[in-house]
């Protein structure tokens, strides 16, 4: 029980945490809807869960996200972005986004909805996956 009442405060406090943010840290997207990565990428050597959630990300995750989670201009944003830094989006909130979907509050992409057929052991090798990427990228 404690474990749910600490997942459900830390997903509160991402979603929330939107409404704390200065205008300027706000993302900015693009209005054309092009694919294309929105930003650049440098994949690490990967190792272990991270390299496993690699292919879990591809096969699940990258249609939306662009693969290495770069985003995809006027589709979905990039993970790999400090919006989704460990200090301000828990773990938590990965694991949580794809089981119920998220409502739009940092991108104007719209609405993710939940992704189906992923489950909590797949989501959480996503996240070191994310993770990995984030660190060599200086996102921390």
């Amino acid at each position: 029980m404690r474990m749910s009442v600490l997942l459900l405060i830390l997903a509160a406090a991402a979603v929330g945490g939107y409404f704390l943010l200065p205008g300027d840290q706000q993302a900015e997207i693009p209005t054309a809807a092009t694919g294309e990565p929105m930003v650049e990428v440098v994949v690490p050597e990967l190792t272990g869960n991270a390299k496993l959630g690699e292919k879990i990300f591809e096969a699940k995750c990258a249609v939306c996200h662009g693969r290495n989670a770069a985003g995809q201009q006027g589709v979905a944003p990039p993970l790999v972005h400090q919006i989704y830094r460990p200090g301000h989006h828990a773990d938590a909130a990965f694991l949580l986004a794809p089981r119920n979907g998220v409502r739009a509050h940092h991108w104007t992409f719209g609405n993710m909805p939940p992704v189906p057929g992923v489950t909590d052991g797949e989501l959480k090798m996503v996240v070191a996956y994310i993770r990995a990427l984030q660190q060599a990228n200086g996102i921390n």
